[in-house]
């Protein structure tokens, strides 16, 4: 499981819904109004939707799984709601604002990919390069990789942040060698372009291409590209330490929040070591959209998935989810690192951007980020069945299938169908009908089942955006 990337199902991870509407704790400061904020109703949003997002947050913080929480929602290029709420450091009584930093995690991937496709149009690399081209030291194993397949995430290299022996290193300073040394050996998922499987190794090294190709170290390189002329005043390579105006990350415990184990920024690098604030990334996606990152041809590329080499389309471009959301199009990116979570996504149709960046790896921000497009955009939350099936009917299901990443057990307990990842709880599978379950801990999880004869073969996993098939082992 990535470190700097929640995607796939772990329960106690993800598992808080949205609590009802209550008021804030005692122990939390009141959410701090941005000056920014303009009236919502100016930006053509539903009048009533600022009480909605309030309502919303505060119940989030008040469920006592963030301690701390900011939401930035833009129409077009005017800030409609931007706020904060809780604790953005506990120990200290610090109450985040719009303009707290935050880590991103894998928020970064889309900054790292806007600097390929920056080099690519001034003609200083080709997306169809192979990438020893850049890293001609680097071990293919008789496999041609393209830089484009580092990108879209199907170049079949291990990502180093699912192997056992990064993470007890993983708050070590590192230098680039080290960190090839995690993944460089080990053998290839699959041929480039077979599958699609999410890897953190494959942004690192993109992040060493930027440096092979410019001269320039990639925190450098991208202050000065992006950063300084964007003006995005409060987004940079993160600090390894704690620094003015930065919140505190936590993870959950039983006993409640606990600040989180360290993680050295040399580690998610290009992946997902980037910090900002719910208003710069708004404003960065706003830049992002208007050409002014890098050309319109190239964002397009950025939005378009590409195909496996069977057909089988994608849902991710280069450094961004692409989906169909309630209807419309949906672009966007998570992260997730060791005591934080982001979420960034825009909605082309309406023109709305929505920023979540919260102190705590213990919740998946994509859960605040969808109460809020459905609040903003007035879409109502989908129904959710929760069918009554037979032990006997349960059983076509049951078996262990092969995600990729992990391999998700489904086994029957009495008449309720669960199901158990890699290292992780088991949870239930509430039925839907027709070979479709939803997710306890989160409903918008859906994993649909194909059955031939008696038995499931296999079932396609849909989660945060993403399409994951897995087939059945045993």
């Amino acid at each position: 499981m990535s470190a700097f990337r929640r995607l796939l199902i772990y329960p106690l991870v993800l598992a808080a819904a949205l609590a009802a509407c209550a008021p804030a704790a005692t122990s939390v400061a009141p959410p701090a109004t941005a000056a920014s904020a303009a009236p919502v109703a100016a930006a053509g949003l539903p009048e009533n939707v600022e009480a909605r997002l309030d309502s919303i947050a505060r119940a989030i913080i008040a469920g006592g799984q963030v301690p701390g929480l900011t939401v930035a929602v833009a129409q077009g290029d005017q800030v409609a709601f931007a706020r904060g709420y809780g604790a953005a450091n506990r120990e200290q009584g610090v109450q985040p604002t719009p303009e707290t930093v935050f880590r991103t995690g894998s928020v970064t991937k889309q900054f790292t990919a806007a600097a390929i496709l920056r080099l690519a149009e001034q003609g200083k690399l080709d997306l169809d390069d192979p990438i020893t081209k850049y890293l001609p030291d680097f071990p293919t194993q008789g496999h041609t990789v393209t830089v484009s397949q580092l990108l879209n995430h199907t170049s079949g290299i291990k990502s180093y942040t699912g192997l056992p022996q990064w993470r007890p290193r993983m708050h070590e300073t590192l230098n680039h060698e080290q960190m090839l040394a995690f993944f460089v050996n080990e053998p290839f998922d699959f041929a480039p372009g077979e599958q699609w499987r999410y890897n953190n190794s494959a942004y690192y090294l993109l992040g060493v291409i930027v440096e092979r190709v410019t001269g320039q170290d990639y925190p450098t390189y991208i202050q000065e590209t992006f950063f300084r002329p964007l003006r995005l005043q409060n987004t940079s390579y993160c600090p390894d330490g704690a620094a003015a105006g930065h919140a505190e990350g936590y993870s959950m415990r039983e006993e409640g929040p606990v600040v989180a184990a360290p993680i050295s920024m040399t580690s998610p690098f290009s992946a997902g070591a980037i910090c900002s604030t719910v208003l710069d990334l708004v404003r960065w996606n706003r830049a992002l959209v208007g050409g002014r990152v890098v050309s319109p041809v190239s964002y397009r590329a950025m939005i378009t998935p590409d195909t496996l080499r069977d057909g089988k389309p994608l849902t991710y471009g280069y450094g961004l989810g692409v989906s169909e959301w309630e209807g419309m199009r949906r672009v966007h990116h998570g992260g997730g690192i060791p005591g934080f979570g982001a979420y960034l996504a825009y909605y082309p149709e309406r023109d709305v951007t929505i920023a979540v960046l919260q102190n705590t790896d213990s919740r998946d921000p994509a859960l605040t980020e969808d109460a809020v497009a459905r609040a903003v955009l007035g879409i109502a939350a989908p129904e959710v069945k929760d069918l009554p099936l037979s032990a006997a009917e349960g059983e076509r299901y049951a078996g262990t299938y092969d995600l990729g990443p992990m391999q998700i057990r489904v086994f029957v307990d009495g008449e309720r169908v669960m199901a158990q990842g890699t290292g992780q709880p088991a949870f239930r599978l509430l039925y839907q009908g027709n070979h479709e379950f939803r997710a306890s801990f989160d409903e918008r999880t859906r994993l649909v089942f194909e059955v031939s004869g008696e038995r499931a073969e296999s079932f396609t996993l849909y989660q945060g955006g993403a399409t994951m098939p897995a087939r059945r082992v045993q």
